[in-house]
């Protein structure tokens, strides 16, 4: 047995693991050996699919007299549940963030001293390797972590990695190895509901790769320099012997990096020509189609063609983020080139869900911002109307966030909102978050043509009657739009 295998548990059970991260994180425990258990309230494919084809065993509910039930990876030991626990060290807890800190289960493993932990807390514990490279920004920063250890990958550098998202060219979002390389994304939001400090904290950072940095997360982050100081104290905990790289083009991300005494590497759109900086990765001529992006990397004075599929032009500021930290821990530009070209993307990054003579495009874009860089994508690529279905995160249904709101859907020919998830908000909360038809009547300053439609299944007769050939309809929003978008792609296919 080696050292990395002796440090892991034997046992582990995840509260809360259906959500995309958590079940990433057991499916990479078990296929170290572990014996993987899990609760949640309810369960729904692909994670459901997927945790029954590893082989985890899973059931809906709190029931603390089912953990750790099951049989150990080499078929030896067979473990009756937690019923039978006596307090051995073998065994941990992850504990979702949307699970809550007081269910049965947790109050069990709370009783018999079980260690529990957090997401973020059981990657710095488990998944941190010595040399950690955290993508961490306001946007890109899945987008990145995933390209990047799929680079990693590619160049046999067998990196620890976890991301937030589905990869179409990654067998799990996570994954743990023997490597002395580890790729996470960094999250800039809490911990969990007891541990406000962002999650990034946790992953002890030697190498960060910071794309943007701009306010968000305003029911955390109630200032601007409440979020900026939070990307300050990250550099702040990075050794003087590491690294970051950032982009040039983010006059936020520069400044919050100034303080950092080791090496700053920088990227971004091509200088002007009276202008020289050493180690400065540019890019240029960014063309893109229905097909995907084509341009070109330069560093010192070589240049590279980069082929990629993925669609988005602001794909091409990760990918040559990507391109340098990779080249900067030694991978060859040539097996970085190759890389890319190969690298699909991910789930609900401007993720085609139908293609026909109407085009349903699924994105995570879930501020305003991010909407705006989608929109302004798809106006670059499809010649009839651009149709925006949104919903924000939480944050974006603050009040202190609706300037961002101005002008945000410009490259939107109709904006549909439909009715907003309902969130737990505590009683003493005196902030309430906006509903469907305030953001409606925001956006409706800058924007002629929004709806607000509060029943599901009349969006989707309203989109069918108010989309013709050629057009696009994007549903953009970190939630799932309860079937609108399956309820679509079967009326127009």
């Amino acid at each position: 047995m080696n050292t990395s295998d002796a440090k892991l548990p034997k046992r582990l059970h995840v509260i809360g693991i259906c959500g995309v991260s958590t079940s990433a994180v057991a499916i990479a425990f078990k296929k170290r050996g572990v014996l993987v258990t899990g609760s949640d309230k309810g369960f729904y494919p692909p994670v459901s699919t997927e945790l029954e084809k590893q082989g985890i065993s899973f059931y809906a509910g709190w029931h603390p007299e089912k953990m750790f039930s099951g049989t150990d990876s080499n078929g030896e030991i067979n473990y009756s549940g937690a019923i039978d626990y006596k307090g051995a060290t073998d065994a941990i807890v992850i504990v979702g963030t949307a699970s809550g800190g007081h269910n049965p289960e947790t109050e069990f493993a709370k009783e018999h001293n079980i260690p529990t932990y957090s997401y973020p807390e059981v990657i710095g514990q488990y998944f941190t390797r010595e040399k950690s490279i955290v993508c961490a920004g306001t946007w890109g920063k899945t987008s990145s972590s995933a390209l990047l250890s799929f680079i990693l990958e590619q160049a046999k550098l067998d990196p620890t990695y976890m991301f937030g998202g589905v990869s179409l060219s990654h067998e799990a979002s996570a994954k743990l190895t023997d490597s002395t390389v580890s790729v996470f994304e960094g999250d800039e939001y809490k911990s969990s509901p007891t541990d406000p400090k962002a999650k990034f904290f946790h992953y002890k950072t030697t190498h960060l790769l910071l794309t943007a940095v701009s306010w968000d997360h305003a029911d955390l982050y109630p200032t601007e320099n409440d979020y900026f100081n939070t990307f300050r104290e990250l550099v702040a905990t990075i050794p003087t012997n590491g690294l970051i790289v950032t982009c040039a083009d983010h006059d936020k991300a520069v400044e919050v990096t100034k303080s950092f005494k080791g090496k700053v590497i920088k990227y971004g759109r091509e200088l002007p020509i009276n202008k020289t900086t050493p180690d400065y990765y540019s890019y240029k001529n960014v063309t893109q189609t229905k097909d995907g992006l084509r341009f070109t990397i330069s560093i010192g004075g070589a240049s590279y063609a980069i082929q990629s599929p993925m669609l988005g032009l602001y794909q091409a500021e990760n990918i040559t983020a990507c391109f340098a930290m990779a080249h900067q821990l030694g991978v060859s530009p040539e097996i970085i080139v190759a890389s890319i070209a190969q690298f699909q993307g991910l789930k609900r990054r401007m993720e085609k869900r139908y293609e026909g003579d109407i085009t349903v495009i699924d994105d995570i874009a879930h501020s305003p911002e991010k909407a705006s860089s989608v929109l302004n994508t798809l106006k670059s690529i499809y010649t009839g109307k651009v149709i925006a279905v949104f919903e924000p995160n939480i944050g974006g249904r603050s009040r202190e966030s609706l300037g961002k709101y101005c002008n945000a859907f410009r490259d939107a020919d109709l904006v549909v909102i439909p009715r907003l998830t309902k969130l737990k908000i505590a009683e003493e909360e005196k902030n309430i978050p906006i509903e469907g038809a305030e953001l409606a009547a925001e956006i409706s300053k800058t924007h002629s043509n929004v709806q607000y439609i509060d029943d599901d299944e009349k969006v989707s007769e309203f989109l069918t009657k108010n989309s013709k050939k050629g057009d696009v309809i994007a549903f953009l929003g970190s939630h799932g739009f309860r079937g609108m978008i399956e309820e679509m792609v079967k009326r127009i296919g």
